[in-house]
């Protein structure tokens, strides 16, 4: 599923394989919504209970750097 307006290759080309797992980085998932990083982790905190236990990870310093 797309979000509306957004190809999906636009979509897919934002995908990385990170600890096995297919991840969207914050900035990224907030690109595509059209929101702000900072609004996007705001929202994802203040409703933690909706997301699945694996919805989010933060990466270590070697994985951001590569």
């Amino acid at each position: 599923m797309s979000s509306p307006g957004v190809p999906v290759p636009q979509i897919e080309s934002r995908i990385f394989l990170v600890r096995g797992c297919k991840v969207l980085l914050d900035a990224d998932l907030a690109s595509l919504y059209q929101v702000t990083t900072g609004n996007l982790n705001k929202a994802v905190q203040r409703n933690r209970e909706r997301f699945p236990e694996d919805f989010l990870f933060q990466l270590t310093e070697e994985e951001a750097d590569s």
